[in-house]
């Protein structure tokens, strides 16, 4: 990846709705020539997937949870039953194994009490854990889905960076 191809996935970051031509003209680019790099970005997987961002509070799901969970079991088997449960419960957004004390971090959005109470039965029902410790979110501060993208400083161990096995460059 090289300079221009930063500068449109930030720019697609931050709205993936643009037309192909808005972006070419922000990165100077004619519209198939930039069409073709969001194509390769794509295929490469580093365009992962194009969404929408809904207001949590506007869809009912206002309360945001971290639910720390310590296992049990460390089997495979154990671990390939919690994230078959987890995977199926459509409260959990996000699902991070961790380092230290705590062996799982959830993220969790739910509208009431009630509905992370019926979570919290459901986790515990489906899968043998250690420990559950729930933390409430009673605001957010910050919130982004983008990452921190800047075209112009050196880029370490990224596909195609210097010292990553490639000269860091394309042409364009």
């Amino acid at each position: 990846m090289d300079r221009t191809d930063l500068r449109i996935l930030a720019i697609l970051q931050e709205d993936a709705s643009l037309p192909v031509a808005e972006v070419a003209s922000r990165v100077n680019l004619s519209q198939t020539p930039c069409w073709r790099r969001i194509q390769k970005l794509e295929a490469q997987g580093v365009i992962a997937r194009r969404v929408a961002l809904l207001d949590p509070e506007k869809m009912g799901l206002g309360i945001s949870v971290f639910v720390e969970i310590e296992a049990r079991d460390h089997s495979p088997e154990w671990l390939a039953a919690f994230a078959e449960a987890v995977a199926a419960m459509p409260e959990v957004m996000e699902v991070y194994r961790m380092a230290g004390d705590v062996d799982y971090l959830l993220r969790v959005a739910v509208g009431s009490m009630v509905d992370y109470d019926d979570f919290y039965r459901r986790l515990i029902r489906d899968v043998p854990l250690k420990n559950v410790t729930s933390r409430f979110a009673m605001e957010r501060v910050k919130s982004t889905t983008a990452f921190p993208i800047d075209p112009d400083a050196p880029r370490k161990n990224a596909p195609g960076a210097a010292g990553a096995g490639g000269e860091g460059t394309a042409s364009t």
